[in-house]
């Protein structure tokens, strides 16, 4: 099955972009997905193709538009009606691994690049779309979301990495970040790959690498870590273990 991207934009010709190349590109030609765009401008009705306005109440920028938005939605749902529409846009959910493999795992995806202050917000209420962010920072355009959403999502779609188990062990996967990586020379500017990992003891080394990607995240990213130990905490066996106890 071939996963199928949809992206409604201004700028079309941005795509594939950087997904043309590398593993994206690969698997691109080789049919694992297809991408295909919608330009928004087509459904503008002036002779300018306008798809933006002056926001209501006054204010910096532009809005994009409800009416041409919601043409454009409804066309790509047309389409494509079984997949899930998503905005990129600053003040959504935050992107998780959790959510890039349920997305890889469908049909496909329809996304949605926002431009100038945003989306008229009726656009949200009338029609099925999740918004989605990949951090907090701003960006010119919902373009540069898209690849890496999409990037994320392609590489786990079954025959695109080289090994299937590649992704098993990154980063997120387990709700920690991933243990530190080494490869040849042994020794290199006076620093020794550690003895663990060249002592063939695949107990040992599985025991290693879980305590460094725990130190990693407890000292770069104490969010993740008070997640995974509460995720951890609640664990069926320890909360069968604490009915136990009561």
């Amino acid at each position: 099955m071939t996963f199928a991207a949809q992206i409604l934009t201004l700028y079309p010709d941005m795509f594939p972009g950087p997904l043309g190349a590398s593993l994206a590109g690969k698997a691109l030609g080789e049919g694992k997905w297809s991408c295909d765009t919608i330009q928004m401008r087509d459904f503008a009705s002036d002779k300018h193709r306008s798809v933006d306005d002056t926001p209501a109440g006054g204010g910096a920028g532009m809005v994009l538009r409800a009416d041409i938005l919601g043409a454009a939605v409804d066309a790509a749902i047309a389409k494509q009606p079984n997949v899930p529409i998503l905005a990129m846009t600053p003040r959504g959910k935050p992107l998780t691994q959790a959510k890039v493999r349920e997305i890889s795992s469908g049909e496909g995806v329809t996304i949605l690049c926002g431009r100038f202050e945003g989306f008229d917000e009726r656009i949200f209420e009338n029609r099925n779309i999740e918004e989605i962010s990949i951090g907090d920072y701003i960006l010119s355009g919902g373009e540069m979301a898209t690849f890496i959403l999409l990037d994320a999502c392609i590489r786990l779609l079954p025959g695109v990495m080289g090994h299937s188990s590649s992704g098993e062990e990154e980063s997120f996967e387990n709700g920690l970040l991933e243990y530190p990586h080494y490869t040849r020379p042994i020794e290199w500017e006076g620093r020794i790959i550690p003895e663990v990992l060249r002592s063939g003891d695949h107990a040992k080394i599985a025991a290693w690498r879980q305590q460094a990607s725990e130190a990693i995240t407890r000292s770069r990213r104490p969010d993740l870590w008070k997640r995974h130990r509460d995720a951890s905490d609640s664990s069926p066996s320890d909360v069968r273990q604490k009915n136990k106890e009561d």
